[in-house]
């Protein structure tokens, strides 16, 4: 198969979809992999390193997308790339559908094939190519919280972690999952007096065994939030619905009851936003203030520290990459179910429910795009296929 990998153009991505490592795996499989000029430099991948693992360099975007059968980065296409993108092409990246409109009606007019790491999902229902970007994102999320605290940047002025005869900082982080555990393990660490929050008992009863005694546990509820809200000095808004958008559990109202310099940090702004006043930020322009609460939405977080965020990517996204390329989409989706389950829109049509839910489009089964699939020439359909529609999910 043919592999392209163009430079990333959204503001201050310095990620790269393959590393040459990753390109040396594609190439000793017998694929050929072309990536755009300085696509790497960001991640600190030069364009020698690439063509010492195998790959081809091209001068342009419009050249890699011109070439490929399948496109892998890391961010959706933005406007830009919407021209470049080929009827049956199959683009292997991060998507976030539910969370813009004008992404899906784009994907669906050019009938490619989008593969969303995103709904990438396992039998115990885990999402591995999210697991090592939401790794970084809730770690950066205290890292940048605890910055944005400092009085300079727009902060109350507190030290998260205190000193000795100083209150440390309160930290409210919204979800229990892998986002909200890594940034509660940070704050921590850090010192500061952490409660995290979310609707599954089970998970809380996990995370009080294994935080550190500065975490402490509570159901999420409206009462239980607005409870905190006026006692807190950093938010992180780590709420997932996946590849749906994410519900608001603060409101625009609940800001009034914050103190001023209050610092919320909503990792779920690629799905929408877990904060209702929250709209997506860039590296180059981070923040805002709404009734002197300090936002950062940054939707790109791990873009900001490229050079670990793009293997850690690599890591998890080469062995579902190589299957894709070795069997093309069809073969590779029929086969893995965790693949199947990555597929949102396909040639025109939405396959995944919650984006068709979204913007109330209408909605295919995923089957309909693989039961036509043939093996040495003669349509054959998994009788265990109905184990992945979309409908025995729901």
């Amino acid at each position: 198969m043919i592999i392209g990998v163009p430079k990333e153009i959204k503001n201050n991505e310095n990620r790269v979809g393959l590393t040459p490592a990753s390109v040396q795996e594609y190439v000793k499989r017998g694929h050929t992999v072309y990536v755009q000029s300085t696509a790497g430099n960001g991640s600190g991948f030069t364009d020698e390193m690439y063509v010492n693992a195998g790959a081809e360099i091209l001068p342009s975007i419009e050249d890699v997308y011109g070439i490929a059968e399948m496109i892998v980065k890391v961010k959706e296409p933005i406007a830009p790339e919407y021209g470049l993108i080929k009827e049956n092409q199959l683009l292997f990246t991060y998507f976030h559908f539910a969370a813009s409109e004008e992404l899906t009606h784009a994907m669906i007019k050019s009938k490619a094939v989008c593969l969303a790491y995103e709904t990438v999902e396992k039998e115990d229902r885990s999402l591995p190519l999210l697991i090592p970007m939401s790794e970084v994102a809730g770690r950066m999320a205290t890292q940048q919280g605890a910055k944005f605290l400092e009085k300079p940047m727009g902060g109350r002025g507190i030290l998260l972690g205190g000193v000795p005869g100083v209150l440390p900082a309160k930290v409210m982080i919204l979800g229990g999952g892998v986002v909200g555990t890594q940034a509660a393990h940070m704050a921590a660490g850090l010192g500061a007096d952490v409660t995290i929050l979310d609707i599954s008992l089970d998970r809380l009863r996990y995370l009080d065994d294994i935080m550190p005694k500065n975490v402490t546990t509570m159901m999420s509820n409206e009462y239980n939030i607005r409870e905190l809200l006026p006692k807190v000095d950093l938010i992180v808004g780590a709420v997932l619905i996946p590849g749906a958008k994410a519900p608001h559990l603060i409101t625009r109202d609940m800001l009034k009851e914050m103190r001023e310099g209050t610092v919320v940090v909503d990792v779920a702004v690629d799905q929408g936003g877990c904060i209702e006043t929250c709209k997506p930020t860039t590296h180059a322009d981070p923040t805002y203030i709404v009734d002197g609460v300090l936002h950062y939405c940054v939707a790109n977080m791990p873009g900001a520290v490229p050079y670990t965020s793009t293997i850690a990517l690599n890591n998890a996204t080469l062995p579902y990459g190589l299957q894709l390329a070795e069997k093309g989409w069809k073969k590779a989706c029929e086969d893995n179910k965790e693949l199947a389950l990555g597929l949102n829109v396909v040639e025109g049509d939405v396959v995944y429910k919650a984006v068709s839910e979204a913007f109330g489009l209408p909605y295919v089964d995923v089957i309909e795009h693989l039961k036509d699939h043939k093996h040495d020439e003669e349509a054959v359909l998994d009788p265990n296929m109905e184990q992945f529609s979309r409908e025995s999910l729901s």
